[in-house]
């Protein structure tokens, strides 16, 4: 059995969205301020998650994923290109311009539902899909990284407040930023443990 994990930048006040800058919004790219290294390699700790897992996206994200990790060739952008990857979409993709990727057939949560039985599901921003999972029970664990950065307005993850049922598990210094990681409380763990 997996867990379904989300990843996501976020800021202080719990913006989550245009961390990079590239939807052109007055706040955007808070996470570059710091450098790329809070942003660089495997921050996340995803560690064989990378190798047993899947990673599952949004559109827009994988889309921008897409034209960004094809072109490297460092070790975890090996990772990252070698990964199994999920496109949650109404459309078509060009599964040919970033490999292992593939459109999900039909409703992104029922396909979560089910591919969890046989292993991790690691969301990577995609921001309505990490909602539509939450609202479905679905998210195990959130890792965070939290920037040292208030934006005043963006889209948030937890738009009603963090969860009553996760816990803090983990706080590291990740540079200027922070590593957060919140676990579903009484969950199988599997994720967790490693």
């Amino acid at each position: 059995m997996g867990d379904v994990i989300v990843v996501q930048f976020v800021t202080l006040d719990g913006v989550v969205s245009d961390p990079d800058g590239r939807a052109g919004t007055g706040y955007g790219g808070w996470a570059f301020r710091f450098g790329s290294g809070p942003v660089s390699d495997d921050k996340f700790r995803l560690g064989e998650l990378m190798q047993t897992g899947v990673q599952l996206y949004g559109r827009k994200t994988w889309e921008a994923f897409a034209r960004l990790w094809p072109g490297r060739d460092d070790d975890y952008a090996k990772l990252m290109n070698a990964v199994p990857k999920r496109v949650a979409t109404r459309g078509a993709i060009d599964a040919s311009a970033w490999p292992n990727s593939e459109a999900i057939d039909g409703d992104p949560v029922a396909w979560a539902r089910a591919e969890r039985e046989r292993r991790d599901i690691v969301v990577i921003g995609s921001l309505s899909l990490a909602h539509a999972l939450a609202a479905a029970g679905l998210v195990d664990e959130y890792r965070l990284i939290t920037f040292p950065v208030v934006t005043g307005e963006g889209d948030r993850l937890f738009a009603d407040g963090v969860p009553a049922d996760f816990r803090f598990t983990l706080a590291e210094p990740i540079g200027a930023a922070v590593l957060t990681v919140l676990r579903r409380v009484g969950d199988r763990g599997s994720a967790a443990a490693r």
